[in-house]
């Protein structure tokens, strides 16, 4: 009895034994299935951009994640100033950046005709509703929107403006004022928008009201606050940011049209680093990128992911007013800058 209980037992054990070694070949072979190191992306990309530094500092943990293995640079400055920068490397024959991120969709014009961007089709473009190139050639990444905003502390809500055009009230005398065109690829739209609708007299009689020109939104935000100004033309992600930090300042969005600025990413066509850079621009307009871009107080370019907090949704207020018209904002830049320069700036 003794003997066949011990023949039992290593029978037992002997099966165990087996077992083991099967799963331990299955862990093996999941193992296996894992993707290598090897095909985890690597290397450098340089990013031309004209979101808030903030912004950017913001979005880095996401990016990290999803490209532990990739080393992203940025430059970061004004549309207007990214521009320049691009072309003095375009007259050097030595474009440094892989992607290109600026406010400005009418400049992507310029650089498709220019035949200096790539083409790509995104795997994820199907899923934008704004602003995409029907070829690949640029894609839009996020919404910004020029609005009026006007400071809680010094205007009752019944007072605010309610349209660009309640700003010519005398009642705002020197209290006005909006980012210069000459260096903000979003005052740039605005102005070109607003001569298109009322005409260039609506800026000289803006002037006559004491409109002052900033350098850019930033300058313009923390003077309202301050309540140098009454009320202004912003961006709209300024006021959001500032109102949730419990700051005296408030959205307009304004009757005669918010200014509707879906700005696009692109690839140069010179970068080295193509399959990488496609790889980030699907991130970019991927769900959990553009959900990034709406905590950075902007609107996204999919249906699918939420409006900034304290943002109406932007369909409300989309379709209200004149729509940039972009091939002919980048056919005319030089002559909208310099005639608001001489008609606003120089007078």
């Amino acid at each position: 009895m003794l003997n066949k209980r011990l023949v039992g037992l290593l029978a037992l054990v002997m099966v165990l034994v087996f077992t083991a070694g099967i799963l331990g070949g299955c862990g093996g072979a999941k193992e296996a299935e894992k993707p290598k190191a090897a095909d985890t992306p690597k290397g450098k990309l340089m990013i031309y951009t004209s979101i808030y530094p903030d912004i950017i500092e913001s979005v880095k943990p996401a990016l990290k994640k999803a490209f532990p293995d990739i080393e992203i640079e940025w430059f970061q400055a004004g549309t207007e100033k990214v521009m320049a920068k691009v072309a003095g490397e375009i007259e050097a024959k030595k474009i440094s950046a892989d992607l290109l991120m600026v406010a400005d969709p009418s400049y992507y014009l310029t650089l498709q005709e220019k035949n200096l961007l790539l083409k790509y089709d995104s795997p994820n473009r199907k899923d934008v509703k704004l602003n995409k190139d029907q070829d690949g050639y640029w894609t839009g990444v996020r919404v910004s929107n020029m609005i009026i905003a006007y400071n809680t502390a010094k205007v009752k809500p019944e007072d605010a403006p309610k349209s660009f055009k309640d700003l010519l009230d005398p009642k705002w005398q020197g209290r006005i004022a909006m980012p210069s065109p000459l260096l903000s690829g979003t005052a740039y739209v605005f102005a070109g928008v607003l001569k298109d609708t009322y005409g260039w007299e609506y800026f000289e009689k803006l002037k006559a009201n004491g409109l002052k020109v900033e350098e850019g939104n930033s300058a313009i935000q923390n003077k309202l606050i301050r309540g140098e100004y009454h009320a202004v033309v912003i961006l709209e992600e300024n006021i959001l940011k500032m109102a949730d930090k419990g700051e005296p300042v408030k959205v307009v969005y304004p009757a005669d049209g918010t200014v509707v600025i879906p700005s696009p990413i692109a690839i140069f066509n010179s970068s080295k680093n193509q399959e990488l850079a496609k790889k980030v621009l699907d991130w970019w307009i991927s769900k959990e990128g553009q959900e990034a871009i709406v905590k950075g107080w902007m609107h996204s370019v999919r249906d699918d992911v939420a409006s900034p907090k304290g943002a109406p949704a932007l369909k409300t207020f989309a379709d209200k007013g004149n729509k940039p018209d972009w091939l002919k904002l980048s056919k005319e830049n030089e002559t909208v800058k310099e005639t608001f320069r001489a008609k606003v700036l120089e007078k």
